[in-house]
């Protein structure tokens, strides 16, 4: 674990280097919001876009996996779900603790540290988890709480769910570069350096972005935000490696890489999902600064494992 510690504090470091600077005024939140916008519209899917360009279409959608991560997420949504009904906390609060107990950064964190240290071959299994989070439990928050409040399900939120998955430039480039892989062409030479280019500044930008971000992040509800730490990085990645390792056949590299993406901290989305429809954005504030903390050994841990 300790070699697998040493490569990951460069990453961690960023951010606390983020952090540091959001702290002291010097990376203000209008130019966090800016820094988070670029990496990603721009940089993040330039590397997602390289990335999916280069895979094998039909070696990259494997039912086992999909199944597996997805089961396993469930679970750990529905327990957290449970529990904080059981609280007596309402089923929008339920909908944001459950969001934040299975959605890891995988994007702005994920994608940069587990492919570089898993390699390139982990690419397409942090891209699916991705895919699933986005499409499946990204919508669902939305679904829950809409419906919720209106009572109902109705076409109108369905579309604008289905508009936000179309214009989420992730999901865009992940398309756009698996359609362009079908194809079984090349990218041309210039637009490989472009993306080569812009995709180089992903990683430290997100990292950056991730650390100042926290800086305005608040450490109150600390009992409930510590458990939805322990769920999102304790009980998720177990749950997930059940289903991997155990229920299903997944092949032991691409369920390790699964493993180690189900145990990332709770995601920046959720609390701007939170702040949006105004439900426990400081309980959210809390667990995204928690959970990033604890992620320095977690993760490290995790990785260790599945790579022994």
């Amino acid at each position: 674990m300790l070699a697998v510690l040493i490569q990951t504090l460069p990453f961690f470091a960023l951010i606390g280097l983020g952090y540091g600077a959001g702290r002291r005024g010097f990376f203000s939140a209008e130019a966090t919001a800016a820094l988070t916008k670029f990496v990603f519209y721009f940089a993040l899917s330039a590397m997602l876009l390289k990335f999916s360009a280069r895979l094998d279409l039909r070696a990259l959608f494997d039912r086992d996996f999909l199944l597996a991560y997805l089961v396993g997420t469930l679970a750990v949504y529905l327990l957290a779900t449970a529990i904080a009904l059981f609280r007596a906390r309402g089923m929008e609060e339920a909908a944001v603790e459950a969001q934040c107990a299975v959605i890891g950064n995988v994007g702005f964190l994920g994608i940069p540290m587990l492919v570089m240290l898993l390699g390139e071959a982990a690419i397409g299994p942090v891209m699916m988890v991705l895919v699933v989070d986005l499409i499946v439990f990204g919508s669902l928050i939305v679904i829950v709480i809409t419906a919720r409040r209106d009572g109902r399900v109705s076409p109108a939120v369905l579309g604008s769910v289905g508009l936000g998955l179309l214009r989420n430039p992730m999901i865009v480039s992940i398309v756009v570069g698996l359609a362009w892989s079908a194809t079984g062409w090349p990218l041309p030479g210039p637009v490989t350096a472009t993306l080569d280019i812009l995709g180089a500044a992903a990683t430290p930008g997100a990292l950056f972005a991730i650390g100042a971000s926290l800086a305005t992040k608040s450490a109150e509800r600390l009992a409930v935000a510590g458990w939805l730490s322990f769920a999102k990085l304790v009980l998720h990645p177990a749950a997930v490696a059940v289903m991997a390792l155990v229920v299903l056949p997944v092949e032991p590299f691409a369920a390790g890489v699964m493993i180690a993406a189900a145990a990332l901290p709770v995601a920046g989305n959720v609390f701007i999902l939170a702040q949006h429809y105004g439900v426990a954005p400081h309980r959210v504030s809390a667990s995204i600064l928690i959970s990033t903390a604890a992620s320095v050994l977690t993760v490290s841990a995790v990785i260790a494992w599945v790579t022994s």
